[in-house]
């Protein structure tokens, strides 16, 4: 994965050329939207950056039950099955820090977050957000800039040890913590605000500091982004869209900031101008996690339906209804994002843009559910007017014979579509 994550350190010296680059980072475990993502790369002939966040993936196994070393060995799995190169692949770790264990005091936190980073550094993950700034027990919301700065060094300490020891790749960094905490905003939409230039280049600072006083002067020349807010961000049934006019002072820090570009966590369901914009302003790494699994559940929704008209059967439960008695069952996962009457907690479960249900697909019960509405279509061709009335937004391309009318071509394609729109945004 050498040379994929040494295009990706250049990304800020080709952009300081004049160069216009970007890249989407792939923020998901689900292993048709892995199977998207590598294929479409495959296709395109492009670098594929696919991340793992820290309470999706750590030493202890997260939500997904996997350990960093599992999760390479998943995705490269993956690649095999659709002969994707391993030397196009950067596989990232996202808030990397201690807000799995933050009910716990910061040095026991800090000590559990020191393994976890540790772990992804010797399972060659190259990219890595460093991300300390959430407060541990007894320390209110959030520690001071200098504190987050510090235990971020202290982290990045830990990477650089384990890459020595084994031998691996030196990771590329990224910095900065402008953005809700892994699993999504709770705070009211109305009050987004930008970066301020000062904050950038007070986050930048702050961190160099922090880094030079372990000695890891090094370690922070290969410190790449710079995680802000420009003002972009999804709520349950809204989306804030990315307006250029409110982040040019912030984008123009960049000039005195040669050695970075900016991070954009929450771009989904951003249009294409938007996200273009965005790449075009320096924010050339765009992050997107719930609208491929979104577009997914549209898919299989979608395909529930068809499986009703083509192939009923009484004793097969549909999926959404599958679905709702998995979340209803195990609310922790939706319980505390979805609010209002128990009609618009409902629609919220199944149709909320903040897309809690990915939560649940590995769920033994969800499988059994998926894999009954695959098995019920199987390899039959599907009738186009039944695509056109359910999965709309394919039917031009099944029609043009780009997507073959199959139901898991067709969940590819849904995923696929969305890969498409970032594609055309970071050229």
């Amino acid at each position: 994965m050498s040379r994929a994550t040494d295009r990706l350190a250049a990304v800020a010296a080709r952009r300081a050329t004049g160069e216009r680059c970007g890249i989407t980072s792939i923020c998901s475990a689900h292993p048709l939207v892995i199977e998207a993502a590598l294929r479409h790369g495959k296709a395109r002939d492009a670098d594929v950056l696919i991340e793992a966040t820290c309470n999706q993936v750590n030493h202890e196994g997260g939500y997904t039950g996997m350990t960093p070393a599992d999760f390479r060995r998943f995705v490269e799995t993956i690649a095999g099955k659709v002969g994707f190169s391993l030397d196009r692949l950067v596989l990232g770790g996202d808030h990397l820090g201690p807000n799995p264990w933050k009910h716990l005091p910061a040095s026991e936190a800090m000590a559990r977050a020191a393994r976890m980073v540790d772990a992804y550094a010797v399972a060659g993950f190259t990219k890595i957000h460093l991300d300390a700034s959430m407060g541990c027990a007894g320390e209110g919301a959030a520690p001071s800039d200098a504190t987050i700065a510090a235990r971020a060094a202290e982290l990045a300490e830990v990477a650089e040890a384990a890459t020595e020891r084994t031998d691996g790749t030196k990771p590329v960094y990224v910095i900065g913590t402008e953005v809700p905490v892994p699993g999504g905003a709770l705070e009211a939409m109305n009050h987004l605000a930008v970066t301020t230039p000062e904050a950038a280049r007070q986050t930048v600072r702050i961190h160099r500091d922090a880094f030079s006083r372990r000695g890891l002067d090094q370690a922070f020349s290969r410190a790449l982004g710079v995680v802000v807010q420009p003002g972009v961000e999804f709520g349950n049934a809204e989306v804030i869209t990315y307006e250029p006019e409110r982040a040019r002072v912030l984008a123009g820090t960049l000039r005195d900031l040669p050695q970075f570009v900016f991070e954009a966590h929450s771009t989904d369901y951003q249009p294409v101008s938007a996200l273009t914009a965005l790449v075009d302003d320096g924010f050339a790494i765009l992050k997107v996690g719930p609208w491929l699994t979104f577009a997914l559940r549209e898919a299989l929704y979608g395909l529930s339906h068809i499986a009703e008209v083509l192939v009923p059967d009484q004793a097969r439960e549909n999926l959404p209804t599958a679905m709702e008695r998995v979340m209803l069952a195990a609310p922790n996962n939706w319980k505390n994002y979805y609010h209002g009457s128990e009609a618009e907690q409902r629609i919220e479960r199944h149709f909320s843009y903040s897309d809690r249900i990915r939560y649940y697909w590995p769920a033994p019960a969800a499988q059994q559910a998926v894999d009954a509405l695959m098995q019920a279509l199987g390899d039959r061709d599907i009738p186009l007017p039944l695509i056109s009335q359910y999965l709309a937004h394919l039917d031009g391309a099944v029609a043009n014979r780009s997507v073959a009318p199959k139901a898991a071509e067709l969940l590819i394609a849904s995923v696929t579509e969305v890969l498409d729109t970032y594609a055309s945004a970071t050229g």
